[in-house]
C-alpha cells in the first residue's frame, strides 16, 4: 500500500520519479494526448478546512485522468466526533480506490491510512503539505531546469508549507535556508529529519533569523501567510512581528537577478508579499498553483501504480 503523507517518507529516487510523471502528464494534456490511467476509479475528498486549490485541483485532476472525485464536506465527515477515524477509514474503503484527506491535525490523515485499505493522500494536515511541496518544485524544475547549486530561500513562518520545502529540498539535492522570527522556528525534530534527507544528497539547509541572509544568492525565494488557518487569535501579534520577513522588491534585490518568488496562496497582500512582486516579472505565482493540478495527477497515477 502506497500512501502520501509526507515527502520525507519518500526517498530522493521516488521524489525524482513522481517530478517526472508529472512533467510527463502536463505535456501529455497539453498536446491533447493525455492518458485515462485512473479510468473508472473514484478519489474520495474529506475535507476539515475548506479550499479553492486542492478541491478544484483533485476533482479536475481525477476527471481529465478518466476518473471521478467525491466531494465530502466538513459537516458530512467529523473524523473522531461522529464517528471514528478508524471507522471512517474502513468504511470509506469499501466505496473509493484513494482516499484525499485535508485535515487540521496531522494525526487524523496518519489515522486513516493505518486503517484504510486504499491509499491516502495528506491533501494538507497541520504538520506538512506535500501535495504542495511537489506542485512547488514541479515548478522551480520548469523554470530552473534542476535543482542542484540552486537556492530556495523561504522567509516567514516555520509551518507546514516550510516542512514540505526542507524535505523536498534536501530530497532532491538542493540548497535551502529558512529566515523566521524567533520563536517561529521549525521544530528541531522536523530539522533534524531535513538534515538526515540531506545528508543522501549533499543539499545544504541553514536556519537564520535574518531575512536578508536567506535573501542573499537565491535563486527562488518562497513566502507563506503569516497566520494559518487555526491561528486566527494570533493573527495581530504575528503582523507585528513578521514585517521584517516581506517579501517585497527590496527583498528581492538581495537574490539573483532571475530570481523566482512563490507562495502557495492564498496571499495576504500588502502582508507577506507585496501587489508589485506578486504582480511582478519574477512571480511564479499562477504557475505554481496551476502545477498543483499537474502534480496531483502524478501522485495519484503513483499511490495506484496506474502508470
Amino acid at each position: 500500500m502506497k500512501h502520501f503523507l509526507t515527502l520525507a517518507d519518500l526517498s530522493p529516487e521516488t521524489m525524482h520519479e513522481i517530478l517526472t510523471l508529472a512533467v510527463e502528464i502536463k505535456k501529455a494534456w497539453q498536446a491533447g494526448t493525455s492518458e485515462p490511467y485512473l479510468k473508472n476509479k473514484v478519489l474520495g475528498m474529506i475535507f476539515q478546512k475548506p479550499s479553492l486549490r486542492t478541491r478544484v485541483s483533485f476533482d479536475v485532476a481525477m476527471l481529465q485522468l478518466g476518473g471521478n472525485g467525491l466531494y465530502l464536506s466538513p459537516n458530512e465527515i467529523q473524523l473522531g466526533q461522529r464517528e471514528s477515524t478508524a471507522d471512517v477509514a474502513r468504511v470509506i474503503s469499501r466505496y473509493v480506490d484513494v482516499v484525499m484527506a485535508r485535515v487540521f491535525s496531522h494525526q487524523d490523515v496518519v489515522e486513516l491510512a493505518q486503517w484504510a485499505d486504499v491509499p491516502v493522500i495528506n491533501g494538507l494536515s497541520d504538520y506538512s503539505h506535500p501535495c504542495q511541496g511537489m506542485a512547488d518544485f514541479l515548478t522551480i524544475l520548469e523554470y530552473k531546469g534542476g535543482f542542484k547549486g540552486r537556492k530556495l530561500a523561504y522567509l516567514g513562518d516555520g509551518n507546514n508549507v516550510a516542512t514540505s520545502l526542507l524535505f523536498g529540498a534536501a530530497l532532491l539535492g538542493m540548497d535551502m535556508t529558512i529566515a523566521t522570527p524567533k520563536g517561529y522556528e521549525l521544530h528541531p525534530a522536523i530539522w533534524g529529519m531535513g538534515e538526515r534527507l540531506a545528508q543522501q544528497t549533499g543539499a545544504r539547509l541553514i536556519t537564520t533569523h535574518d531575512p536578508v541572509e536567506a535573501a542573499t544568492d537565491a535563486d527562488v525565494i518562497y513566502t507563506d501567510t503569516w497566520t494559518s488557518m487555526g491561528q486566527e487569535e494570533e493573527a495581530e501579534k504575528r503582523r507585528r512581528i513578521f514585517p521584517p520577513y516581506r517579501v517585497d522588491e527590496a527583498c528581492l534585490s538581495h537574490a539573483q537577478d532571475d530570481v523566482m518568488v512563490m507562495h502557495c496562496l492564498p496571499a495576504h497582500r500588502g502582508e507577506e508579499i507585496t501587489d508589485a512582486v506578486a504582480d511582478g516579472p519574477h512571480s511564479a505565482l499562477f504557475d505554481q498553483a496551476e502545477n498543483r493540478l499537474h502534480a496531483q495527477k502524478a501522485i495519484l497515477v503513483w499511490v495506484l501504480d496506474a502508470a
